[in-house]
């Protein structure tokens, strides 16, 4: 199933503050997680603590933070370096 993805202000702002880099890296995960949020690769997992919020990996270090608004459309909450998943 192909999912629509919206994103938040959050993840505007911070994406624009990521190297090219992890810019390109996060562009390739954005377009297979639109395919397959759950595709190995990605590692995605339900953040501890949290009802309905999931994040996944870019890479070693950058992850983002999403939920399922419903069952077409996914919000893209925020976008960042490890530690901003301490932030939850």
């Amino acid at each position: 199933m192909k999912y629509k993805i919206t994103y938040s202000d959050a993840f505007k702002k911070h994406y624009k503050k990521l190297s090219d880099i992890e810019k390109a890296q996060t562009k390739k995960k954005i377009n297979l997680f639109v395919e397959n949020p759950y595709h190995p690769s990605l590692r995605t997992k339900k953040i501890k603590g949290t009802d309905n919020i999931y994040e996944f990996s870019v890479n070693m270090d950058v992850r983002v933070i999403w939920f399922y608004h419903n069952n077409e459309v996914i919000i893209l909450l925020d976008i960042g370096h490890h530690d901003i998943l301490n932030k939850i």
